[in-house]
């Protein structure tokens, strides 16, 4: 059966760049590949087919050949022979190459590295600082001075880890890859080489303040600028200022969780405070006016309405935290909570019972109350 034409295989034109014979590849692969196909009993032949056109395709002298001679050009060489199976003059090992190819293509981003050249210095780790804050700091903003224990470069080899800022050299298990491979019957099986952890590169004389790493223990201060307006859980990141990189590699970033601590007088839900305001019956029954705190350390007057209960809320506008992101800020509610005198005199008592003879209608819920609770029971006799 006649070999069919490589750029057939792949679905490209003869003028194709390598970036249109790399797309070409990974597409017909995927949609080729055994795993997806198992019902179809040609799909390894076809599969193995495309990776036969990529291996010539893609590299620049086989590609000139084949453009010249076509298949011809590989019959007695790499290539497939005449009246071999798609694949079969390769060998494991260009195969393995063909398909690692496209697998570093789809997955050597998310596994942080790509294929053609050694392994970037590992970035550090990023760090996590809890920072509690009063309510009058998460009102107004505040600067604070926060102490972190963290890796910093190390001073002797500049985080370069080498002593006398001698260079590390090649790995010579990896040759700089960071990565080993395998194979694995069917499949090439990708490993951190346990030489130089991933690396690329080996230290021959590791500096002594620092074994190597690139870097060393440290506290350190920073300085946390704390916009108005954060409620608990608001997360700050500061860029570049977490663990130091192994090796010179890039550091990584801080990032500080704030926690609004409860307050004495004000209680938050949002942008809106409220406070709890103790009122004397007396005030309640008659009305008036009474005096209370802001967030930002001033007062407020709020007019007490004749016969107020406990509960009832009276707002003051624009009086509560500002907006994280600009904005209005929220308001104030006043909460009254009617309090009932204790440790009477006598005279006070007097007084009291005296009122309490002249206020039968005076007390609205009292008396309905009371009259639902008489037909309650009426209900249950009848």
């Amino acid at each position: 059966m006649a070999k069919r034409d490589y750029y057939d295989v792949l679905g490209v034109t003869k003028g194709a760049s390598p970036e249109e014979i790399k797309k070409a590849f990974r597409r017909k692969a995927k949609e080729l590949h055994p795993d997806r196909n198992k019902d179809d009993p040609d799909s390894e032949a076809q599969f193995k087919e495309v990776n036969e056109a990529y291996d010539i395709l893609k590299d620049g002298d086989k590609k000139a050949a084949y453009d010249r001679f076509g298949h011809a050009a590989f019959e007695n060489g790499t290539g497939a022979g005449a009246g071999q199976r798609p694949g079969a003059g390769f060998g494991s090992g260009d195969f393995s190459s063909a398909f690692s190819d496209v697998f570093d293509d789809l997955f050597g981003d998310f596994m942080g590295n790509r294929g053609g050249g050694g392994r970037r210095a590992a970035r550090g780790s990023d760090l996590r600082y809890n920072l509690r804050v009063t309510l009058e700091d998460a009102y107004s903003g505040a600067q604070r001075t926060i102490r972190v224990p963290t890796s910093v470069a190390c001073s002797g080899c500049d985080g370069t880890g080498s002593s006398g800022g001698a260079e590390p050299s090649t790995c010579p298990t990896c040759s700089g890859m960071g990565k080993v491979r395998a194979q694995q019957g069917f499949f090439t099986v990708e490993r951190t080489c346990p030489t130089c952890s991933g690396m690329g590169q080996i230290i021959k004389n590791p500096c002594d303040k620092c074994g190597g790493a690139g870097r060393v223990e440290k506290d350190r201060s920073l300085s946390v600028n704390i916009p108005a307006g954060v409620e608990t859980g608001t997360r700050i990141r500061l860029a570049g200022e977490g663990e130091a990189g192994m090796r010179g590699g890039p550091p990584g970033d801080l990032y500080i969780f704030v926690e609004v601590a409860p307050h004495d007088l004000f209680e938050r839900d949002g942008p809106n405070l409220y406070c709890r305001v103790p009122v004397s019956m007396s005030k309640a029954a008659l009305g008036g006016s009474i005096e209370v705190p802001t967030i930002d350390g001033g007062r407020g007057r709020v007019q007490i309405p004749a016969g107020s209960q406990s509960g009832r809320q009276m707002r003051l506008r624009g009086k509560g935290m500002p907006a994280l992101r600009g904005g209005a800020s929220g308001d104030m509610f006043i909460e009254l909570a009617v309090e009932t005198p204790v440790n009477l005199t006598s005279r006070q008592k007097e007084l009291l019972r005296e009122f309490e003879d002249l206020s039968e209608d005076n007390n609205p819920e009292t008396k309905s109350f009371f009259s639902t609770v008489k037909s309650f029971w009426d209900g249950m006799k009848g």
